[in-house]
């Protein structure tokens, strides 16, 4: 059995865009026919270009090979062009690809995907899902209001959910880390002091932030919200410097929790020698794939930490995170994103239930991909994923991140 054939298709979610702006898809099929699913979740070029380099890395590594020859892949797309250290784009595109690999072994073998990965260890996935508005709010007023995050986090409590994550202290922007307006300190307790009256003991507050502190700015805001007993710290100090980070992790009474940017073993091992956080959250579109996640897990493993792995993403990259999740003995949670496209790209295959989820029994990785349905989202415009802002913080008029990843106004 051979890789032979590959197919991308790049999608767009509707507005709001929660998981992001399009999410690109890879199809394998193997000259015995079988087909596999993955994800690509590196977005520092456009999706044309990032197309072209999967494309390039399929044909330059893949095409030809077995699909279980996962490590000989991994090491050439790591090595390629005399480099033998993290490359996010490359590695991204390796990693959608790596989890095709994954989907297509199962399906030879008619066994899930994590029956291949050790076994079994977790019969049921904790999920968290981010405070999104309801029917009733309005945006943007909701990213700014305590009340209405509050009355979202019942409403994820209501249908099972036992932890929620916000992230109201932006901004997110590209001139590196900030000193927080004290505005935006003081918006964050709020926020947290609102969720926690609200939800009681029933769930535990997820604080995210995007690496957008400097060091003592990290420190003044995570002492702020130490009261309201987070589980954790999100990516407090850009990803950049892990000695930074664990100065925070040092000063800050709430765990810290980071890896949605980090690539690879090579930059995982950095945080856990230097105590910069004690949950990791790679994303398995990004870090590598599914195998090169599995030694992350057991290098964290070492140090006690634990893996809560990320998704901002569709829900085949979701698909890779739930068979991670369940062969691994140090989870903490994983991420979830429940919107209806989302279900039914997947045909509704793997669902949260109760706030968890229970890994699939079918082989590969347990979904079926609509293609007709990704096909009829083309993603059309010129932004990235994601995009961080030019503008600095404001420390008069206050700052305001809304989620999501909206389509450009017409």
């Amino acid at each position: 059995m051979k890789l032979q054939d590959l197919d991308i298709i790049v999608t767009a979610p509707p507005a709001p865009g929660w998981g992001g702006r399009y999410w690109i898809l890879v199809k394998l099929t193997t000259d015995t026919g079988i087909t596999g699913w993955g994800e690509c979740y590196a977005a520092t070029v456009g999706p044309r270009a990032m197309r072209a380099v999967i494309e390039d890395v399929f044909a330059r590594h893949m095409q030809g090979e077995t699909p279980e020859n996962i490590e000989l892949m991994f090491r050439r797309a790591y090595s390629s062009g005399f480099t033998q250290r993290p490359d996010l784009t490359v590695m991204g595109a390796f990693a959608g690809l790596e989890i095709a690999c994954w989907d297509i072994l199962g399906k030879a073998r008619e066994r899930p995907v994590w029956a291949l990965l050790g076994g079994r260890m977790n019969d049921r996935i904790r999920a968290y899902t981010y405070l999104y508005p309801l029917p009733q709010h309005e945006m943007p007023a909701f990213w700014t209001s305590p009340e209405m995050a509050a009355e979202s986090a019942l409403d994820c409590i209501e249908r099972g959910y036992t932890a929620v994550k916000f992230d109201p202290a932006g901004p997110y922007t590209l001139r590196g880390g900030h000193m927080p307006a004290m505005s935006d300190i003081q918006m964050s307790v709020d926020f947290c002091r609102a969720i926690r009256e609200a939800v009681g003991t029933r769930a535990d507050l997820l604080f995210g932030t995007h690496g957008q502190f400097t060091t003592a700015g990290a420190i003044r805001l995570g002492q702020a919200i130490e009261p309201y007993s987070p589980l954790w710290y999100e990516e407090p100090t850009p990803p950049d410097c892990m000695a930074e980070m664990a100065k925070v992790a040092g000063a800050v009474r709430i765990p810290v929790a980071t890896g949605e940017r980090l690539c690879t073993k090579a930059e995982f091992a950095p945080v856990l020698r230097q105590g910069a956080a004690t949950i990791l959250q790679p994303a398995l579109g990004r870090a590598g794939g599914i195998w090169e996640c599995k030694k992350i897990a057991a290098m964290a493993e070492v140090y006690n930490a634990q893996m809560a792995p990320h998704l901002y993403a569709g829900p085949v990259e979701w698909a890779a995170n739930v068979h991670f999740a369940a062969s691994i003995p140090n989870l903490l949670m994983a991420e979830t994103i429940e919107t209806p496209f989302h279900d039914a790209l997947i045909k509704g295959k793997i669902r949260v239930e109760e706030g968890f989820i229970t890994p699939p029994e079918t082989p590969g990785l347990g979904i079926e991909v609509d293609e007709a349905l990704a096909r009829a989202h083309p993603y059309e415009d010129t932004d990235l994923h994601l995009q961080m802002q030019e503008a600095p913080c404001d420390y008069v008029n206050g700052n305001c991140f809304a989620g999501g990843a909206p389509p450009k106004a017409e």
